[in-house]
This record gives C-alpha cells, sequence and structure tokens, in this order.
C-alpha cells in the first residue's frame, strides 16, 4: 500500500535564503501517527505549510493520497482530505460563537445548511464541548480555543490531520484532554511537537528534523 503522504527529497527555504529543508524525504502510511520533533529552526511548522500549498519546494515532490501536488488545483483537492491545526488557535476561529466556528468549514464545502449544522452539532457532542457552541469564541480560555479549532477541522471530516504543537500553552487537564481524543479519533495524523512526553502518548512513530 503506497503512503498517505509522501516528500521526496523535497528542499525549501524562503526568499532564496538558506534552505530550511534540505532534500527531506518522510512517509505517512495508514494508520499511523506520526511525530515530528526537532529543535526550532529545523523546518517541522513549514513542512506542514508545504504540506497544505502554503509555500512551494524548490526541489523535490509531494504526493498525498496518491496524487502529485504541485498546482494551486492540486493543493485545494488535497486541503478536502487534509486538516490542519495551526500552532495558534486565534488564526483558526474567527466567527462570533463557537457553534458557527464548527459549522464554518462544511458551509465552506458546499454543504447545505442543514448538514453543516448538524455537523457542528454531533461534532461538539462527541468532542464533550456541547455546552460551549453559543459562548463568544474569543471569551474561551485558551484549552477551549484549542479544543473548539480542533473541532473546526473535524466537523469536514478530513481523512489525515496535521497538527502543529497541538499542546503548546495546555495546562495538564487541556493536554490530557486533548491527549485522549487524538487517541479515539480514526484520522491518520503528523504531529509537530516539542512535548516528548505528549508525543509518546500520541504518536505511534517519531522522525527527527535535524536544523
Amino acid at each position: 500500500m503506497s503512503a498517505l503522504i509522501s516528500m521526496d527529497k523535497v528542499t525549501f527555504g524562503y526568499n532564496g535564503a538558506e534552505p530550511v529543508l534540505n532534500g527531506l524525504s518522510l512517509e505517512l502510511n495508514a494508520g499511523e501517527r506520526l511525530g515530528l520533533t526537532g529543535p526550532n529552526g529545523s523546518g517541522k511548522t513549514t513542512l506542514l505549510r508545504l504540506l497544505m500549498g502554503l509555500e512551494r519546494p524548490t526541489a523535490g515532490t509531494i504526493t498525498i493520497l496518491d496524487k502529485p501536488r504541485v498546482s494551486e488545483a492540486d493543493y485545494q483537492d488535497a486541503r478536502r482530505a487534509v486538516g490542519y491545526l495551526f500552532q495558534n488557535s486565534d488564526d483558526q476561529l474567527f466567527c462570533p460563537t463557537v457553534f458557527e466556528d464548527v459549522a464554518f468549514g462544511p458551509i465552506n464545502q458546499g454543504f447545505s445548511a442543514q448538514e453543516s449544522h448538524d455537523r457542528a452539532h454531533a461534532t461538539l457532542e462527541a468532542l464533550g464541548l456541547a455546552d460551549l457552541r453559543r459562548r463568544i469564541t474569543y471569551q474561551l480560555s485558551y484549552g477551549q480555543k484549542r479544543l473548539v479549532a480542533l473541532a473546526t477541522i473535524l466537523a469536514m471530516e478530513p481523512k489525515i490531520l496535521l497538527l502543529d504543537e497541538p499542546t503548546t500553552g495546555l495546562d495538564e487537564k487541556h493536554e490530557t484532554r486533548l491527549t485522549e481524543i487524538l487517541l479515539g479519533l480514526p484520522q491518520d495524523m503528523l504531529i509537530v511537537s516539542h512535548n516528548q512526553p505528549f508525543l509518546e502518548a500520541a504518536s505511534t512513530r517519531q522522525q527527527q528534523l535535524r536544523s
């Protein structure tokens, strides 16, 4: 079986500067939660941005779900299958209420208002966040925002999750809850984190990037 995500000898540098990633090869296979570690500046967030088509490699190939991703149209298709949790939840939440934020993704994908609302209700219920649905998003705690940001992705039912430092800033209660949620999800995952105890609990395999 081919990899869900494959990066083959990928090189990338910002604005012609020294490459952040130089000849990187990586695979995410079915049934995996791959943990990515590495020092600051080793290109972990850049790698995720490349997989989402927010940056383009200067060399090498990116294949997602058996299809090389080169053009913007290629990545638009891929983004329907890949959910990306930003490192900063405030970059992901922009609607007035929690419910509107969670329903936005399915609506943007073209689902009807009713189906989008059904997905939002079901996702919030499944994550134990139903009591937050009418809350003003910017008034949530940091931990609550992180879980709601994850809910906005899961409502779109992606096949693969890309998670950028998902435990940053979380207290023990919310980190434990997030770990429990991730372990219960069916999606394959690529998890960037400096939090080694979290990765030991949440990932099935780890790969280190070097600066």
